[in-house]
């Protein structure tokens, strides 16, 4: 019986090859277009994307703005602390020197200017040393932003001055300090004691006493 040769089967290996070719350029092809799609997609439209940039930027901007108005607002008021702390700190204490400044004054108010005038020897020496005592007193508050009102003269204010009397006065206007009781002190801005006034009545009202000096 004789054997019959059989012809190599090359057919069916050409085909497969095709196809894997093709396959792989399929799959090159759909890797390129995801790649392109991918890269459209992070790009997006020019314009769109320049307008979000451009409100992520303004965004950004007023927040840091913002931020930097609110520190520099906690900066100026802690300045003005620490500036009220050195200013109005003392007034516990200014206060109780006041006293040392009206025992003064009413030490040497109850002198006579008489007796002033002809002071010799110890006692002149004596009143010398009280005025400047009293001087040296009065120049140290005031170092310290503490001065002293001198209202006598002027319009009475509620704001500075405590009205203990009325002085029936035709010759002022109504509501000058025409006595000062004890004296007032201020501090900085603030009234560190406010002063005891006389206050003057029956005279003419200040408003009409001014349009009569303007006029």
């Amino acid at each position: 019986m004789s054997e019959q040769k059989r012809a190599p089967e090359t057919g069916g290996d050409a085909s497969e090859n095709g196809t894997a070719q093709s396959n792989a350029q399929v799959n090159e092809a759909t890797a390129e277009a995801e790649a392109t799609a991918m890269a459209d997609a992070a790009i997006g439209d020019p314009a769109g994307e320049k307008a979000r940039l451009e409100g992520e930027i303004a965004s950004l901007k007023d927040k840091f703005l913002r931020a930097f108005a609110e520190a520099e607002n906690v900066r100026r008021r802690a300045e003005k602390e620490i500036q009220d702390a050195k200013t109005y700190g003392i007034a516990s204490f200014a206060r109780d020197v006041l006293n040392v400044a009206d025992d003064l004054a009413r030490a040497l108010g109850s002198v006579e200017a008489e007796a002033k005038a002809t002071a010799e020897g110890g006692f002149k020496a004596l009143l010398d040393g009280l005025e400047l005592t009293e001087r040296g007193l009065v120049r140290a508050l005031e170092k310290h932003g503490i001065r002293k009102i001198e209202p006598k003269g002027e319009k009475f204010d509620p704001n500075l001055h405590q009205a203990m009397f009325e002085v029936p006065d035709p010759s002022v206007p109504t509501g000058t300090v025409v006595q000062v009781v004890q004296a007032g002190y201020v501090i900085g801005e603030r009234v560190l004691r406010p002063a005891m006034v006389g206050v003057a009545r029956g005279g003419p009202k200040a408003e009409a006493n001014k349009a009569t000096g303007a006029a």
